[in-house]
């Protein structure tokens, strides 16, 4: 059985909008979020005063699709915010996001490899663009901090994605994930039936597969050669696939999947890959079948309310 994890947060002014702090029990860290607008409130909280490191976000101002993220470390935070605030290459920022410890035991050694790590992690994960201008290499610690900084990160990537910031999250994949099921102690979730997009008008098809929270188009899948449909912010996503290379021309004048992509939605996979907007509810279906995703979605339903003795 999947364990579930406990996650306390509090609204340090009352509202959702305002300064937010996060703990797990049990773990020394202590998350602190604002928006940017809220920063002199923000450098007057004692957390401000301590070691830590810090996240700036915000969207990425030439429109790339990706949000944009500053990781950082010192040894006050406070100081270097105010720094920040006057640095014209943050004007992305929008939203400032504190770690620091709560038993005060992060030292400029600790923080410093919790920003290579931070830095390397989001890198690979490729869910924002980094407005660092370097990486810095990984510090020397001792092997028992080392594993200490190692669980700090693996409570950060549980916590971050609560508060909105996805930067530390797997980039996602249609295999399992069998360290990560290890990690946290959880059975990996039943794997999803494979869905496929197919249209003989234009010869093409799609496969794939939901993961988690998010709509994986495998690799090798086909999508229109050119956007055929009215305007939509699908179209603009779609360039910037092309653009970043995750769509590439094929054969049969299509373009096609170089590696598998996690999109958001079911429509918005299916737009990119009809060049239209349209219902990825109805145009995916159940590999081998005539069964929409809507169809399969409500059997599934409805095995659940019959198994829970719900009258219909």
């Amino acid at each position: 059985m999947t364990k579930g994890r406990s996650l306390r947060l509090f609204l340090a002014d009352g509202s959702p909008g305002g300064i937010i702090t996060a703990e797990i029990m049990n773990w020394t860290g202590h998350v602190m979020t604002a928006p940017r607008s809220r920063l002199a409130d923000l450098i007057q909280r004692p957390e401000a005063g301590r070691t830590g490191v810090y996240i700036l976000s915000g969207s990425d101002p030439e429109g790339g699709y990706r949000p944009m993220a500053y990781i950082g470390e010192t040894d006050s935070i406070r100081k270097r915010l105010t720094e920040h605030n006057k640095d014209e290459t943050k004007e992305f920022w929008e939203q400032t996001c504190i770690v620091t410890s709560k038993d005060q035991n992060l030292t400029k050694a600790h923080v410093r490899y919790l920003e290579s790590r931070l830095i390397a992690i989001a890198q690979q994960a490729g869910r924002v663009t980094l407005n660092n201008r370097t990486t810095p290499d990984v510090p020397q610690l001792p092997e028992a901090d080392q594993s200490d900084m190692e669980f700090f990160i693996e409570q950060l990537r549980v916590v971050l994605p609560v508060l909105g910031l996805d930067l530390l999250k797997a980039a996602t994949t249609a295999a399992p994930l069998p360290l990560q099921a290890t990690q946290t102690g959880a059975e990996p979730p039943a794997p999803s039936p494979t869905f496929e997009l197919a249209t003989q008008k234009y010869d093409l098809r799609a496969e794939a597969r939901e993961v988690q929270d998010e709509f994986v188009v495998l690799a090798g899948s086909q999508a229109q050669a050119s956007w055929i449909g009215v305007a939509s912010g699908y179209e603009a996503l779609r360039q910037r696939l092309i653009d970043d290379g995750v769509l590439s021309p094929g054969a049969s004048n299509h373009l096609t999947f170089t590696r598998d992509y996690a999109f958001s939605s079911l429509t918005a996979a299916a737009a990119v890959i009809l060049g239209r907007s349209s219902n990825g509810r109805k145009e995916w279906v159940v590999s081998g079948t005539r069964k929409t995703y809507a169809d399969w979605q409500d059997t599934q339903l409805a095995a659940i309310a019959t198994t829970q003795g719900d009258d219909a």
